[in-house]
């Protein structure tokens, strides 16, 4: 038996005999908005401050088109020779990803094009599994990280995101923030320092 065992075994065999329901927790999001648009609002607001692009389609415009247009003066390359990773139908892209995909394999995309299967008013966040991700190292090794998100499926907070059935079956989850950012050196703020470079969010139902 190792220390370890012996640790927890005195620990269960000293364990106070009570049964206390565990607390409420309030939800904490009666500050925020409780309509759609008005959570819509607060989550562009809130991904702009952490360095992301709420990038709205305009009358007629295409995910497709409205990609290229927010891209347009990020990629430093032409579009046409891009490598785009896309899980989401509305944009085909030029890179099939499978889950036996090895994730080094990832490197070179340019750009990655998922939907989110919820995103956080509270903090700008988006969520993905296993299941919108396929291969796991995609929404870190590309360049770019092109979301789709439902607008009416943005909760207020995280309080909110955890009482989601979302994490039930899933075997790997992530919640993105803006694009990477580091501001360890000289306390000066470098975006895309050891992840994606940036974080465009179109709203898509």
């Amino acid at each position: 038996m190792s220390a370890r065992d012996d640790i927890l075994g005195a620990i269960r065999a000293n364990k106070p005999a009570m049964n206390a329901p565990a607390p409420a927790v309030p939800n904490y999001d009666d500050r925020y908005p409780q309509d759609a648009d008005g959570l819509a609002a607060l989550f562009a607001e809130r991904l702009a401050t952490m360095g992301g692009t709420w990038h709205a389609l305009t009358d007629g415009q295409g995910v497709d088109a409205a990609l290229q247009e927010a891209l347009a003066d990020k990629l430093g390359k032409p579009f046409e020779e891009a490598v785009i990773a896309s899980n989401v139908p509305e944009v085909a892209g030029n890179r099939a990803l499978t889950d036996s995909d090895d994730p080094g394999s990832v490197h070179d995309v340019d750009i990655a094009v998922l939907r989110a299967r919820f995103g956080i008013a509270e903090t700008g966040s988006v969520c993905f599994t296993e299941a919108e991700l396929t291969v796991n190292a995609v929404a870190y090794l590309a360049q770019h990280l092109v979301v789709l998100l439902d607008p009416g499926e943005i909760v207020t907070n995280m309080h909110r995101a955890y009482q989601r059935d979302d994490f039930v079956n899933a075997n790997y989850t992530v919640f993105h923030t803006g694009p990477s950012a580091t501001a360890d050196i000289e306390g000066v703020l470098v975006r895309g320092a050891q992840g994606v470079r940036s974080l465009t969010v179109i709203p898509a139902r």
